[in-house]
């Protein structure tokens, strides 16, 4: 029996909560958690405050909610503390690190990846219910606002850091000495969203009948005569 959308977006709420509230206590850093956190809050404000108007779908629900549960996770040690390779040994006997020949704590990096894989198919709905978006701009928005939000995320970090400076600057922006941090950052957002919507189209093809009538409908021209200049000049004619 399908579980309505009310009450499947409370059930992960609850699933979060629970999370949220447990790594609330004792994170290692509280000042770096609340600065974390900050963004969740919204986030969270938005999507219950816009649920009954808009409300997204289940799949969209539950990418959020595995984004959020990493993010929490993050917040809870650092993004650059998080002891992911002491847990894998414990798991398996061997490091991750030494097993990916990584020499850092790549949690963060990881996140970055999942902030685009998970998260540009929640936006491509936002795109196509409220832009009614199509075709090839149906995928490629998504991927572009995944990049240009990764980008102010940066500069945030960057922001924060300034701001706060010391410890907590440097625990926010998380850089662990690799001045390539934030474009690396980047890269892995965009990547991840990349992918999302290379397998969201794929399956599009697979099933939806129009699918290549749609895309080229997309990207035929619908208003032939220039803009800019002559706009303006049409503007002050009528």
């Amino acid at each position: 029996m399908t579980i309505n959308h009310r009450k499947y977006l409370l059930i992960l709420f609850s699933f979060y909560a629970i999370e949220w509230i447990g790594l609330a206590i004792a994170p290692r850093y509280r000042q770096d958690w609340l600065l974390e956190n900050i963004l969740v809050i919204v986030g969270l404000v938005i999507i219950f405050s816009t649920y009954r108007k808009f409300p997204l779908s289940r799949i969209s629900y539950t990418l959020i909610f595995l984004f959020l549960s990493l993010h929490t996770i993050g917040s809870h040690y650092t993004y650059a503390e998080v002891p992911y390779d002491h847990w894998f040994q414990k798991l398996s006997g061997h490091s991750l690190n030494e097993v990916m020949g990584w020499e850092r704590n790549n949690f963060d990096r990881m996140v970055h990846f999942m902030y685009g894989l998970l998260l540009a198919y929640p936006i491509r709905e936002v795109f196509i219910r409220i832009v009614d978006v199509k075709g090839f701009w149906a995928y490629f928005l998504p991927l572009d606002l995944t990049m240009s939000t990764s980008m102010l995320y940066e500069l945030v970090e960057w922001g924060v850091a300034l701001l706060f400076g010391g410890d907590l600057g440097m625990a926010y922006l998380g850089t662990q000495g690799d001045v390539w941090d934030a474009h690396k950052d980047m890269a892995l957002a965009s990547l991840g969203a990349l992918i999302a919507m290379s397998f969201t189209a794929g399956l599009n093809l697979a099933i939806q009948r129009d699918f290549a009538q749609e895309w080229a409908e997309s990207l035929r021209v619908k208003h032939p005569d220039p803009l800019g200049e002559d706009e303006i000049a049409r503007m002050l004619e009528d």
